[in-house]
This record gives structure tokens, sequence and C-alpha cells, in this order.
């Protein structure tokens, strides 16, 4: 991709499943990696599977004093940043009548509110700078209804209305877009599905099966690069046409 070689890249969640994917990409694509994760453990092991990364930082984004002393170690081990890959993300399966105010609160303040703090410190740096590209990982559970995930599915709406706002208010200088990944084959989606809930989902998906990490790490590269300098305020469905025919499709 054009212009990604030595771009400051922080990506959030990126000790596991899309996220390290997504550091792998941007590593090929000779940028200056940082990784932001409350996983200490995966933090240390994508260090040793990565010795070319810029930098690790351990924070949970729900947190926003957290994030913002993450932020002051990004500006002290890079300078600042130019792309922002806001991806860290949970999800709990259960009932919509069973789901708890603390559960409630524990997805929201991970995948909407993290996502928020996480973006307002990238963007304030980047609107002083002149530039950046911000990518916030939205899902077709905020397009669509998905039942047993009422909160997640909230959530996702949520940053989906929020990086039109953000792109609105940020431009012209930073570049702002969602990729809303359909069923993806994570450790999180492995966690949560029985192999035969997982051969159920891919009778119903006109391409067959999950998509890859991979995949979506790219539609990331070509969106934080130089290639897709007039994107921006829209929201990119990566799902091998799952939601494509509504109830038709399923």
């Amino acid at each position: 991709m054009l212009g990604l070689s030595n771009k400051r890249v922080v990506v959030t969640g990126g000790a596991s499943g899309i996220g390290a994917a997504t550091v792998a990409r941007f590593l090929d694509e000779g940028a200056r990696v940082l990784v932001l994760d409350r996983d200490e453990a995966g933090c240390h092991a994508i260090r040793a599977r990565h010795p070319r990364l810029e930098g690790v930082v351990a924070a949970d984004v729900g947190d926003p004093e957290a994030v913002a002393r993450a932020f002051g170690e990004v500006d002290t081990i890079a300078g600042g940043l130019d792309v922002l890959i806001n991806n860290a993300g949970i999800s709990i399966r259960h009932d919509f009548l069973d789901v708890t105010p603390d559960e409630w609160r524990t997805v929201m303040r991970v995948n909407l509110d993290g996502v928020f703090h996480v973006a307002q410190r990238a963007a304030r740096r980047m609107f002083a700078q002149g530039s950046g590209v911000i990518l916030n990982m939205g899902s077709t559970n905020g397009i669509m209804g998905y039942p047993f995930y009422a909160d997640y599915n909230a959530a996702k709406a949520g940053v989906i209305e929020l990086t039109r706002s953000m792109a609105l208010e940020l431009a012209p200088h930073v570049r702002v877009n969602a990729v809303c990944p359909g069923y993806i084959m994570t450790p999180m989606q492995e966690a949560e599905y029985t192999p035969e809930m997982i051969a159920a989902v891919n009778a119903k998906i006109p391409l067959g099966r999950h998509g890859r990490p991979e995949e979506v790490a790219a539609l990331f590269a070509f969106l934080a690069s130089d290639e897709a300098p007039f994107i921006s305020g829209q929201t990119f469905v990566i799902d091998g046409a799952e939601i494509a025919g509504g109830l038709a499709s399923r």
C-alpha cells in the first residue's frame, strides 16, 4: 500500500486476533507499529513474535486515566502517531433477559467508552499535526439485529455513529472510518461457539466460511494508506455477503 512506510501506527487490542494480524500486516508495510493492550502476557508474546515492534504498552482502554498514560508512552516512544487502529473489544454471549447491569457496563466500557477514550487522545494529536487516520472497529452487529448480544450490538452501533460524527468534525485534517466485520475466526469467536455452531454459521454465509483476521487487516491497511485519500465517514462491511440479502440470506 502507498504511504504506510515509516508511519506511526497504534493498534489497540493488538496482542491477539484481528489486532495481532493487523500488527503483522502494518509491519510488512514498513510501518512503525505500537501495540496497546491490557493483556500483559499477550503483550510480551507479541513483542517476542515481532522484534521490530516500535513499542508495547499495557493499558485498559476502558480506563481514561490509563489511556492518558498510554498515550504519554506513545509520545515518548514514537513522538505521536499517524494511524490509529481502534480495535480493542470484548464480547459476552447471553440472553437479553439475563444481562446484568455489571455485564452491560463491562461491555460498554470497553467497546464504546474505550473506543471514545482512545480516539479522542489520538485525534487531539492528529488534529494538532494536521493529518492522521483513525479506523474504528465496528461490526455487522452494529448494523443488523443479532440475538444474545444486545449489549455488544448497542455498543457497535454507537461506534458507527461516533465514527460519522468524528469524520465530520475532524475533516479535513483527519480521516475517520469504521470497519465492520461479520463472522471472523478469532480466539474470541472460538471461545464462544462450538464446532457445531461454527458449521451452522458457515452454512448461512454466501461465501461458505468465516473470514480470516488477515483479511480484515488488509482492509485496515488499504483504508489507512495513501490509496484511500478521499474515503472518510464511511462504514465498511467485510462479511462474505452474510447481511447482503437480509432475511433471504439466513
